[in-house]
């Protein structure tokens, strides 16, 4: 009898949250097809005279968690949509690597560090310290839990662990003062890693409170933003505030002014979080019924809804405006009542949203299917928000091994996912927005320091395949008390 593998699986589908929501458990046919699944990896790293640790960081190893994912799914009806590989892909390096191996140019505009040395540990922020000491990459081996979060770390998950080539660094939402990591910081990892490679692979966004009030000034930080760095776009929570309250887009006294600063300073580009809601806040300024009305009074703005308004633990299904007050549906109702049209100024983003849907094949394809549908093949972007969830490597494998079952595409009229249009979202997209010329930026991070030094690397990876959030309730139960409900 050959033992199952011990350790987290090449392809993470489990309950682990990026901590902004309560994980959700798997349900017992998913839990089980991971047990199968490691059990499968075994022999077969046996078969073929592999060890197991080889065999999970092959192609194969990846192969085998996700076939034996499909065969579950397949055992319950969820069939909506289905992880497509041939059958030898779980023992030839060469079959696997045919749909798993692709040489998309990935651009994620979600990523996420922290700077362990921060003023944040000095000010109130420092509370920080203790939500990241209580997440289970806490727990990663560094003396200082916050070093888990750390540039070093960012480095290895996101460019070396996986085939990303560029991507955006992001913010959580807290006062400046009191942010885990400052803008300061993260222009210094974006020289550190654009100096490291010779070609732009970092790019910045500026974190804005607009209801913060006017003892923040957060009209004038802004512009004091765009005088210091090479800002690329707005970053902003809609259901967040210090004082436990949001804004609408579009609201006079707040949302306008935030968006007529950005127009007037060149900056063009707004990331708004809207869905994976926050605990302890109102839910309805996290939904998406400003974001279309905002659009269309700016359309000049660019409009980049992360997470796309996914509402974690909601099953998604064909698109009803007769009922759409909701995720992803309330996104599409916003935009199709406000008259915007296909491929116009509104994006939708995939950060967690895709991550949480590869447990449900059906909900995934529903969800990929609506948002490729009705905002359009040119405005769907790939982000991952890594690295709370480890490296997204298992994120990229998944999509690109993904299909939408040819009854969805004939009933609801879902466009095929074909490479063509999965290299749109993988990163043709975001480069189009972020004003990215790919051959120019592919020919540099190809031959780059990060890109030989990968090439190199990839003979010996060494990937954890971990995550990094709190996995049950009471992880996050600590996670909340710590930071009094606050979202990461």
């Amino acid at each position: 009898m050959v033992d199952e593998v011990r350790g987290p699986l090449p392809i993470k589908v489990d309950s682990t949250s990026n901590g902004e929501f309560r994980p959700v458990p798997l349900t017992r046919d998913v839990a089980r097809a991971n047990s199968e699944a490691k059990r499968r990896i075994g022999e077969h790293a046996k078969r073929v005279g592999l060890g197991r640790r080889a065999f999970l960081q092959s192609l194969c190893g990846a192969a085998t968690t996700l076939l034996t994912l499909k065969d579950a799914f397949a055992l319950v009806g969820n069939t909506g949509g289905v992880y497509s590989l041939p059958k030898e892909s779980t023992f030839e390096p060469a079959a696997a690597a045919d749909v798993l191996a692709g040489d998309e140019f990935i651009f994620d505009v979600q990523t996420h560090l922290v700077d362990p040395t921060g003023k944040w540990r000095q000010s109130a922020g420092k509370y920080w310290a203790q939500l990241f000491a209580a997440d289970p990459q806490g727990r990663c081996g560094e003396e200082d839990p916050v070093a888990c979060f750390s540039a070093d770390r960012y480095i290895k998950h996101i460019f070396m662990d996986s085939d990303t080539d560029v991507a955006v660094l992001s913010f959580v939402p807290e006062l400046p003062e009191n942010n885990p990591l400052s803008l300061e910081e993260a222009d210094r990892v974006r020289v550190l890693i654009n100096q490291m490679g010779g070609a732009e692979r970092l790019f910045l966004h500026a974190m804005v409170i607009p209801n913060a009030g006017p003892e923040v000034a957060p009209l004038k930080l802004m512009k004091d933003a765009v005088d210091r760095y090479p800002i690329k776009a707005w970053k902003c929570y809609t259901q967040w505030g210090p004082a436990g309250i949001g804004f609408e887009l579009d609201s006079p006294d707040v949302g306008i002014p935030f968006i007529e600063r950005a127009r007037e300073l060149g900056v063009r580009n707004i990331c708004i979080h809207k869905g994976i809601f926050f605990a302890g806040f109102p839910q309805g300024l996290g939904r998406c019924a400003d974001v279309g009305r905002a659009a269309g009074l700016y359309p000049d703005m660019n409009f980049i809804i992360y997470h796309s308004g996914f509402e974690v633990g909601r099953k998604e299904g064909p698109y009803d405006p007769a009922n759409a007050t909701q995720g992803v549906d309330a996104l599409i109702k916003s935009v199709e009542s406000n008259g915007i049209s296909l491929n116009a100024n509104v994006y939708a983003e995939l950060g967690t949203t895709w991550r949480y849907v590869m447990r449900d094949p059906t909900t995934a394809a529903h969800l990929l299917g609506k948002l490729l549908k009705h905002i359009g093949k040119d405005n769907v972007l790939w982000g991952t928000d890594a690295l709370w969830y480890g490296s997204p490597q298992d994120q990229i494998q998944a999509f690109r091994s993904f299909q939408i079952a040819p009854e969805l595409i004939e009933v609801h009229g879902y466009p095929e996912l074909t490479p063509a249009l999965k290299q749109k979202i993988f990163g043709l997209n975001g480069a189009r927005v972020y004003g990215i010329d790919v051959p120019e930026r592919r020919q540099k991070t190809e031959t780059d320091p990060i890109g030989r030094r990968k090439q190199a690397y990839r003979e010996n990876a060494d990937p954890t395949f971990d995550t990094y959030g709190p996995k049950t309730d009471s992880e996050f139960e600590a996670l909340v008390a710590e930071r009094g409900a606050l979202p990461t």
